[in-house]
């Protein structure tokens, strides 16, 4: 057996946990995104909106398939929008404290 195959066998029960937290407290967890979102954001006085909101979006995306919410399959590689649209608030994105509006 690999090193990795070890590691796997090891961290599967903790998976099945982390599962459940983030099934429980999945609003609770996207808050806390967006809220540290939105504070780096102002700290960095909107240079970095772009990057943050990419970021917020994969961060979002990555707790919602621990809580099982996208059930791709397990061969498939999930489902993300593409790289180019800006996320609508729905979608748990940032908006800028000021600026102009993302180009689509």
């Amino acid at each position: 057996m690999g090193l990795l195959d070890h590691l796997k066998s090891k961290l599967g029960p903790a998976k099945g946990k982390v599962s459940d937290l983030a099934q429980q407290h999945g609003d609770r967890i996207q808050h806390g995104i967006d809220k540290a979102a939105r504070t780096v954001d102002e700290r960095t006085k909107g240079k970095y909106s772009d990057h943050i909101r990419t970021g917020t979006g994969k961060a979002k995306d990555a707790m919602d398939r621990l809580a099982h919410k996208n059930e791709p399959g397990p061969d498939a590689g999930g489902t993300t929008p593409p790289s180019g649209s800006p996320p609508g608030p729905d979608a748990g994105g940032t908006t800028p404290a000021a600026g102009p509006p993302p180009v689509s």
